[in-house]
């Protein structure tokens, strides 16, 4: 492309602007976007690709330079990342700029540490390495600083997936198959699918591969009782009641406000009517506690450091930190146990994190089996056969983005076995409501 200085300005103002990350990257940019209406479709593609790249490389950025500042980094990025040669920038650059960019052209990444070629914080690989080698870790980081697809979800409820394919097809969309899910399409390059009809109509959703495989793991049946514990913007309660088939009742339950608003206008378009989204104020509401031993199915896609998701929201490796990590585990704990109350005998539990953390994973499940032994554990591979999906990452589904194409997702699936006496029943029903029976 031909870089224009406003382009360049922007693009420096808008680094700017998102750099101390007190919020989401994209949320801060997207309210760049709109508070600088003049730019054009072009300049925001631009911008947003060099932002996020930027964050993606920034730990490799800053070791190129002494004096980091967002002009720099943009600089270096373009060089180092975009391909620009230095004549290119020779209009738009300082002199010292140009002999510092020369300079740096030549540096190679493997001479620097591990973390820095990995693009990961150090206390970061501190963790990894109780549990990697280098060179994993580093497979890992490579796989992460990669921009990820644009995974969809037809909704099977109104299409079905061959018709979708076909409609982009007629649209000169080019999109194929996902790999493992059975109603995933992974476009190539990234159209503006919000605009398009089949999205208007509620016939697609935009979610990864790896989220919808959540669905078939817990993989509802017609007329069951079905709860999303923790539903965000509902991505999985409407893949859930297309499951469903729009029978049964799903509750989708969260504690943001803001989230279940954004799940109204796809709900909407959804054509399901068996949806019910519920704010609760926290794990063990009245709202929950009135369907304890009630509930066939509870899907928990658990609050966690996301930082499997790094390929999309890179700004999450300054956002999290060790102590973030240890609040949230307690949290996952507690969610964990409360929604697991709602399980009748012989329901199934499917836990769900996007970390390739143990420690927010592996490490949850078995401490609440061990408190839990009314619980067992499923075997993934197993119930993901059951469903015709070829993907065996053993008794636990763990995604990684090298080997799956998506992001790197965590799950776990439980079932409750038979009450086999008064006294268990009760101590199920006193976890949940912190009451005993009279």
């Amino acid at each position: 492309m031909h870089l224009t200085p406003s382009q360049l300005d922007a693009a420096v103002v808008a680094l700017r602007t998102v750099l101390p990350l007190e919020y989401p990257a994209d949320a801060i940019l997207r309210r760049f976007f709109r508070e600088n209406p003049m730019l054009g479709a072009q300049d925001r593609a631009f911008i947003a690709e060099t932002v996020f790249g930027i964050l993606r490389h920034r730990f490799f950025l800053e070791s190129l330079t002494k004096l980091i500042t967002p002009r720099t980094l943009v600089l270096a990025y373009l060089i180092k990342f975009q391909g620009m040669n230095l004549r290119e920038l020779a209009p738009l650059i300082s002199e010292a700029e140009t002999k510092w960019l020369a300079e740096i052209k030549a540096i190679r990444p493997e001479s620097l540490p591990l973390s820095v070629q990995a693009e990961f914080p150090e206390w970061l690989v501190e963790k990894l390495q109780r549990f990697m080698s280098d060179a994993e870790i580093l497979e890992l980081g490579f796989s992460l600083q990669k921009p990820a697809p644009l995974d969809l979800r037809v909704n099977t409820f109104l299409a079905k997936r061959h018709q979708v394919l076909e409609i982009f097809k007629q649209d000169s969309i080019e999109a194929q198959e996902t790999q493992y899910s059975p109603c995933g399409i992974r476009l190539i390059g990234k159209p503006a699918i919000n605009r398009h009809a089949l999205f208007l109509s509620g016939k697609i959703e935009v979610q990864d591969e790896g989220s919808q495989l959540l669905g078939y793991l817990l993989a509802p049946k017609r007329g069951e009782m079905v709860v999303d514990f923790c539903a965000g913007a509902g991505g999985k309660s409407l893949l859930l009641g297309a499951l469903m088939h729009s029978k049964g009742r799903l509750y989708a339950f969260d504690v943001s406000e803001k989230k279940l608003n954004n799940l109204k206008p796809r709900f909407k378009r959804s054509g399901l009517s068996n949806l019910h989204a519920q704010r609760i104020m926290h794990e063990n509401d009245s709202k929950v506690r009135r369907l304890v031993g009630k509930i066939d199915r509870v899907l928990v896609d658990a609050p966690c450091s996301g930082l499997g998701t790094l390929r999309r929201n890179p700004d999450l490796k300054w956002r999290q930190s060790p102590q973030s990590i240890d609040e949230l585990k307690t949290k996952q704990a507690a969610i964990l146990s409360a929604a697991a109350s709602l399980l009748k005998p012989g329901g199934r539990l499917v836990y769900a994190t996007c970390s390739f953390l143990p420690e927010e994973n592996q490490a949850v499940i078995h401490d609440f089996l061990a408190a839990h032994p009314q619980f067992t554990l499923l075997n993934c591979a197993e119930l993901l056969s059951q469903q015709k999906i070829p993907l065996d990452t053993g008794e636990f589904l763990q995604l990684f983005p090298k080997l799956h194409q998506t992001d790197s997702f965590f799950a776990a699936a439980l079932t409750r076995t038979e009450v086999t006496n008064r006294n268990e029943a009760l101590n199920l029903e006193t976890a949940a409501t912190g009451q005993k029976s009279p």
